[in-house]
């Protein structure tokens, strides 16, 4: 997450914050945040598997 003092803030003439300027470093570093939070709710609708039972089904067709 970008911290406070890499964005600056265009303002209007009442002082409410209107726009943001950042680095593109980061901007890459906000949406890869983003991006991870997103992988994270998708994921967590999934019914986690057991580790062993996933190697053994990975082994038998001799795929590990």
């Amino acid at each position: 997450m970008p911290r406070t003092g890499s964005i600056e803030y265009i303002v209007d003439d009442k002082g409410r914050k209107k726009s943001v300027v950042m680095s593109y470093k980061a901007y890459l570093r906000l949406m890869e945040d983003l991006d991870d939070l997103l992988v994270k709710i998708e994921r967590g609708q999934e019914t986690p598997e057991d580790f062993d039972t996933v190697l053994a089904q990975l082994r038998n067709p001799g795929k590990v």
